[in-house]
């Protein structure tokens, strides 16, 4: 399964297209805050219906901290929504289909496999 970013689910709408299986609960809050609030219940409908959406239960959690303490003993900490999209692909063995790779790419050491949106 193949589990989209933010940036890949903002191209895929404008585009009119769904790329990947399912979206972190993270990026649905990301996208959503940025559509007008008469719009945002059609949008989240549309959402469900074209994505699984996976939320933080204990393996994305454990998964999240076991990442957030080993960025922050190398001193190189990484925002929390990244890092709960980045846990969230980890802790259910998918690949994580983004173009912000330069956020990402640090991450493989950890057991994400990354599949690259090319802009």
């Amino acid at each position: 399964m193949i589990l989209i970013d933010t940036d890949v689910l903002i191209e895929s709408f404008r585009e009119g297209r769904i790329r990947g299986d399912a979206i972190s609960i993270i990026t649905a809050l990301e996208f959503i805050r940025g559509i007008p609030e008469e719009r945002r219940e059609r949008v989240k409908e549309l959402l469900e219906g074209s994505y699984e959406v996976i939320g933080i239960d204990n393996s994305v959690l454990l998964e999240y901290c076991r990442l957030y303490d080993s960025l922050r003993r190398e001193g190189s900490p990484l925002g929390d929504a990244d890092l709960l999209i980045a846990a969230t692909a980890i802790s259910k063995d998918m690949e994580l289909l983004t173009g912000n790779l330069k956020h990402f790419e640090r991450l493989r050491r950890y057991g994400l496999r990354i599949g690259s949106e090319s802009k």
